[in-house]
């Protein structure tokens, strides 16, 4: 398998590893080059551009923090459109807005005869690098099928949800759930400590009961211990929630936990928290320990 990654942040990289492991040929590029020092000592091969890591790929994998950033890396100067062809598949596994995922699909298509499927992951660094990801998929049902040799190295599940942008609206989705968890283990975690409770020791606890959960068994303990090794972004999970609130304002949906978890996220990113892992979230409720911390 030939593949090309642009974008090696924690989870490009991540995405990387898992396919150098698999035994596929893996080119790079991200605007920062030092990024990429690790993963090239490990055998992947560094590109100058977008359209150069392209050129040879019949993958192309996106890891991006926007919508803007994704459209420059594809259609920008130097970007993938410039070497794309009908014999290549683009795999945008970024976390952007539906609609315009959908738009940019389709123009992809309707000028280079290149297929994109939108998969936005759940999961995090720590899935990626074990192949056991989550994926939300959205795109043409031939652009699917021949995506599946890169899918069945990455992901445990992978759900075909429809046509382009349908797998952005689900990892929305996804993030919704997500964000309130995390602030409600958070929660939990100051709660129990302020009782006299050990919270390292709740998901054993709490294992396969009503309130167990992938990221309480993976978080609690990570919060209890103060551990901060990061995994993920909580600005990234801030602009998730913000594209959700802009979706839902477009239906006159209302949407009040998730207004609540994007306000209580601006509150960290606006303390300087953003780039921190989500296990930081307890240092909301840190903030108003009481005396029986």
């Amino acid at each position: 398998m030939k593949a090309a990654v642009i974008g090696v942040g924690v989870m490009g990289s991540a995405i990387a590893g898992r396919l150098l492991a698999s035994g596929a040929e893996v080119t790079l590029y991200d605007r920062d080059a030092a990024k990429c020092a690790e993963l090239v000592g490990q055998g992947a091969k560094l590109a100058a551009s977008a359209r150069a890591a392209s050129a040879e790929a019949a993958f192309v994998v996106t890891s991006l923090n926007s919508a803007a950033i994704v459209e420059a890396a594809v259609f920008g100067p130097g970007g993938v459109a410039e070497a794309a062809g009908a014999d290549k598949l683009l795999f945008d596994m970024s976390s952007i807005d539906a609609g315009l995922s959908a738009r940019m699909a389709a123009r992809l298509l309707d000028e280079t005869g290149m297929e994109w499927v939108d998969a936005p992951l759940s999961g995090g660094a720590p899935a990626a690098c074990e192949g056991t990801l989550t994926l939300m998929i959205g795109g043409h049902d031939a652009a699917v099928a021949r995506a599946r040799p890169l899918i069945e190295v990455l992901a445990r599940n992978a759900t075909h949800l429809g046509g382009p942008g349908a797998g952005q609206t689900v990892k929305l989705v996804n993030q919704m759930l997500c964000a309130n968890t995390f602030l409600a283990v958070a929660e939990a975690v100051r709660f129990a400590e302020a009782q006299g409770v050990d919270a390292a020791r709740i998901p054993e606890a709490l294992a396969g009961g009503r309130a167990d959960s992938r990221i309480l068994q993976e978080f609690m303990g990570k919060m209890a211990r103060r551990d901060f090794t990061p995994t993920g972004r909580i600005d990234n999970m801030l602009k998730d929630l913000e594209t959700a609130q802009l979706a839902a304002m477009s239906a006159r949906l209302a949407l009040p936990l998730t207004s609540l978890a994007a306000d209580l996220h601006r509150m960290l990113v606006a303390g300087g928290l953003g780039p921190a892992d989500s296990a930081e979230y307890v240092r909301l409720f840190d903030l108003g320990r009481g005396t029986g911390a």
